[in-house]
């Protein structure tokens, strides 16, 4: 037995066995969030349910959200009289209702013992709602300047005044963010211009004047038009009838979609959960978070991480070097590599409270007081911003660069070093034209290990920049077009933010498993795109690590 350990197939067969059931765990965990977190988007069946209530029996239109059994002593210590005492486990089924400014809860319990019918009717709708989430029932009308449209109530025709409500929305959001938004901002550097000249004794030039009263204009025209813009489908509404046949007016205004769950095909579903899945990667959010898209989280993400790279590739690359090809060996510069390994270990919190004091307070806050102190009290640079995070997490995953590009500069025989500098060149010039080339693949296997790690960290963020909803991205149409002192929202805290901080944890579950597996997805996509630079870099001198 003995004799058979001591051979190297054992081993290798172990290996390989547990890599197998790491790539298995992992690609369990993977599907399972997909699943949760796409199924979201599919329009499931909503039915209208006659169940037996304690006040009789009632009518409800709900979608079932899931099912589960409980056992009967379990109720019956609960209080609940069972119709069939002698079953060992009742079904329990949840149902979202809906309809929050008409119903006391979302949701609702109901013992399948209760439940006395339940019909998918071909004509419940489900009507999707900027505020206050979906709405559950049957189009009954359409009101068009206050006055009842006469003409049949076609999903055709809902779907043409959703249209146009549509439209009318983005209107109004291109003015409100981009027209008025730029004017605001050219507004507000005039006036930080005044500001200093007043402080410095100097009289303000009429130019100056004369473009705030030109921006102060513009900006009341625009306030008009949009003010007859929110008031021309102010009277348009769509009217639905709740579960008790009682007329609901919607303004149109708040109608995001209509869908006819029960009456759609297969191939109307894929439609569908291909159209939401688009929209919730490109729109905003909404209501808190629990409903809409992530689109400013997305693009927070990527670019805290883009930014992060830039900073931290160049610093560890650069000590890695020092420490490699320059430094002697001695005691003290082991202590350095110790503690580069020892600062791998640091918790990422720490990192965020160093980042909160040095880069916000003091280095923020010294820029502020040299080149921003006409706007002080508020600060520009010395408050949370998508800068100072990236700055932080680059200091946190700067011990990985390091390491892995050491270990790729102590893989090049010192051979191509001496022959480089025996034909003339200087350790400078080796070292840029030959020895970093070929670790280049090294640097960018830390590059790689950073961005997973720096993509998913979410502590220190929230203490340096990072905010549950954004006001504006940190990329628009004002110069300097990068604006580097804004906050931003992140795809890890939005996870964290609608799984612990939504008012209504049942809705807001399915949008953490989709978000959970769309940060998965950057992450991935980032990585297979640093890979793929690798193995372009890798494959490029090859040849000349065939020839060493």
């Amino acid at each position: 037995m003995f004799k058979r350990l001591n051979r190297s197939s054992p081993w290798v067969w172990m290996s390989a066995g547990m890599v197998s059931l790491c790539l298995i765990a992992v690609l369990g965990v993977m599907l399972l969030i997909g699943w949760k977190g796409l199924a979201y988007f599919w329009p499931s069946p909503v039915y209208q349910f006659e169940i037996d209530t304690p006040s009789g029996v009632e009518t409800f239109i709900g979608e079932i959200y899931g099912t589960e059994n409980v056992s009967s002593i379990q109720l019956q210590e609960a209080g609940i009289a069972l119709k069939n005492p002698t079953l060992l486990d009742h079904t329990r089924l949840l149902i979202k209702i809906a309809n929050r400014e008409r119903e006391a809860h979302d949701f609702i319990s109901v013992l399948e013992q209760n439940l006395l019918s339940q019909k998918a009717l071909p004509d419940i709708a489900v009507v999707e709602r900027v505020e206050n989430g979906v709405f559950f029932g049957i189009p009954s009308g359409y009101m068009q300047g206050g006055k009842l449209v006469d003409e049949t109530l076609t999903p055709s025709l809902i779907e043409q005044k959703v249209t146009l409500a549509s439209e009318h929305r983005d209107e109004i959001s291109l003015i409100e963010h981009a027209e008025i938004g730029k004017v605001s901002y050219a507004l507000n550097a005039l006036r930080v211009e005044e500001r200093a000249l007043l402080k410095a004794g100097e009289s303000v030039p009429d130019s100056v004047n004369d473009e705030i009263v030109a921006l102060k204009s513009r900006y009341a025209g625009l306030e008009a038009t949009l003010a007859s813009l929110r008031t021309e489908m102010s009277l348009d509404s769509l009217i639905v009838k709740d579960r008790n046949g009682h007329s609901v007016m919607i303004p149109i205004d708040d109608v995001l979609s209509v869908w006819y769950p029960n009456a759609m095909g297969w191939h109307e579903k894929l439609g569908h959960w291909l159209v939401h899945i688009g929209r919730f990667v490109t729109e905003d959010p909404r209501e808190a978070n629990s409903e809409g898209g992530v689109f400013p989280a997305i693009f927070g993400t990527v670019l805290m991480v883009l930014l992060m790279s830039v900073m931290v590739t160049p610093l560890g690359v650069l000590s890695a070097v020092y420490l490699h090809e320059y430094a002697s060996k001695n005691a003290f510069t082991r202590m350095i590599r110790i503690a580069v390994v020892n600062l791998a270990g640091v918790p990422s919190i720490v990192y965020g409270v160093f980042g909160l004091g040095f880069f916000v307070y003091f280095v923020g806050g010294n820029i502020d007081a040299l080149f921003y102190s006409d706007d002080l009290p508020n600060p520009t640079f010395g408050t949370p911003g998508i800068l100072w995070s990236s700055l932080t997490l680059a200091i946190l995953t700067l011990p990985v660069v390091i390491v892995s590009t050491e270990e790729g500069l102590a893989r090049i025989p010192s051979s191509v070093r001496h022959g480089s500098m025996a034909l003339g060149a200087t350790q400078s010039e080796t070292l840029w034209r030959i020895v970093l080339p070929m670790a280049s693949p090294a640097i960018m296997t830390g590059l790689i290990l950073a961005i997973a790690r720096a993509a998913g960290e979410v502590a220190p963020l929230m203490l340096v920049g990072v905010v549950k909803v954004a006001p504006s991205l940190p990329l628009d149409g004002n110069f300097p077009f990068l604006h580097l002192d804004r906050k931003f929202m992140h795809l890890g805290y939005h996870v964290y933010d609608v799984g612990f901080q939504s008012p209504n944890i049942e809705s807001a579950r399915p949008l953490v498993y989709a978000t959970s597996f769309l940060l998965v997805t950057v992450i991935v996509s980032l990585n297979l795109a640093a890979i793929t630079i690798r193995n372009h870099l890798r494959e490029k001198y090859r040849a000349l690590e065939q020839e060493v």
